[in-house]
């Protein structure tokens, strides 16, 4: 009796034990670090722009997940370009998940609406911009991408440089840059010298880098490059004095970002004022402002203010926005 009692619990110990392990590697194949690291890589290569039956397959995987949904988003026109938006963003979202999210704030937006005994127009008006939002989000964490990778660049085309004045290959500087630098410059220059490894041509594969990243400074390096690749010359020199370029323009460019800040802020605060101002009121006393939509009077002036708080946006927005 005892002997049966105690293979039973070494029996349940090692059936608990491979049941964790079979979840483990089920979680690992599907959810696992490898499985995230190929699925990011077909992201890229689909952002890319590529053509190609490889590239239409790696798109059709990561629009969406289910297949009647995955080729009505093939249908739309220039779904690529929101798939490069949101991977030039870092965002992990998919192009279904992106859409879904945006639908849904803008029936939020419509319910607030409802709910607040608003009029049509306002409706409108509020679900759009709740709609509007999650474009708005990805747009700044692309901006904010875009300015990290540039501020990286002098520093990664220093590496390059240096390495090839210690004799490496130009492929072997890409390498050393994606795997001694920081995300996110680094995944971006480790997929170059994946491409080129893989047997992709020095000129596709940077041409892809700079539609993968949409930056001035990066466009300088890979066109030098390119012409270099061409005609021959000192590449490491050459490197060198990109980087110095791209830190004295990034040096001016900082200034003018302190200069244009206040203009900026006040720019946010006159155009956000009226609207929150109104809320409140709308909140408060929601018979106050009704006067604005109930006659006409009060609608072409609401009409006339926002046309020409339109203006004023556009006339700031011009004001502090500094080319350098």
């Amino acid at each position: 009796m005892d002997f049966l009692y105690y293979l039973f619990v070494v029996l349940g110990f090692f059936a608990v034990v491979l049941f964790l392990e079979g979840v483990f590697l089920g979680w690992n194949a599907y959810k696992g670090p490898e499985k995230t690291r190929i699925a990011k890589r077909l992201q890229a290569i689909s952002a890319a722009g590529n053509s190609g039956q490889a590239a239409t397959l790696a798109k059709q995987r990561l629009l969406a997940k289910t297949p009647e949904l995955q080729s009505l988003l093939l249908s739309l026109p220039r779904v690529h370009l929101l798939d490069r938006l949101l991977l030039q963003s870092g965002s992990n979202l998919s192009v279904a998940s992106f859409l879904g999210i945006s639908i849904l704030l803008a029936l939020l937006g419509a319910l607030i609406a409802v709910f607040l005994a608003m009029p049509l127009f306002f409706l409108v008006v509020l679900a759009i911009v709740l709609g509007a939002l999650p474009l708005i989000l990805i747009l700044n964490a692309k901006n904010k991408r875009m300015r990290v990778i540039e501020a990286q660049l002098p520093d990664a085309l220093d590496l390059m440089g240096r390495a090839m004045r210690a004799g490496h290959a130009f492929p072997s500087a890409l390498r050393m840059v994606g795997n001694e630098m920081s995300e996110p410059i680094a995944s971006e220059f480790r997929l170059v010298f994946e491409e080129i490894n893989y047997g992709i041509s020095t000129q596709e594969a940077l041409t892809n880098l700079s539609v993968r990243v949409p930056s001035t400074d990066l466009s300088y390096f890979v066109i030098a490059v390119l012409i270099q690749h061409e005609t021959g010359g000192n590449l490491s020199e050459l490197l060198s004095n990109i980087s110095g370029i791209i830190r004295e323009r990034l040096k001016l460019m900082g200034t003018v970002r302190v200069l244009s800040a206040e203009g900026k802020l006040s720019a946010w605060i006159l155009t956000l004022l009226p609207f929150v101002l109104g809320a409140t009121l709308q909140v408060v006393n929601p018979g106050f402002l009704s006067v604005l939509w109930t006659d006409p009077l009060g609608l072409r002036l609401t009409l006339v203010a926002l046309g020409m708080m339109l203006l004023g946006i556009y006339a700031m927005s011009r004001i502090i926005k500094i080319r350098v």
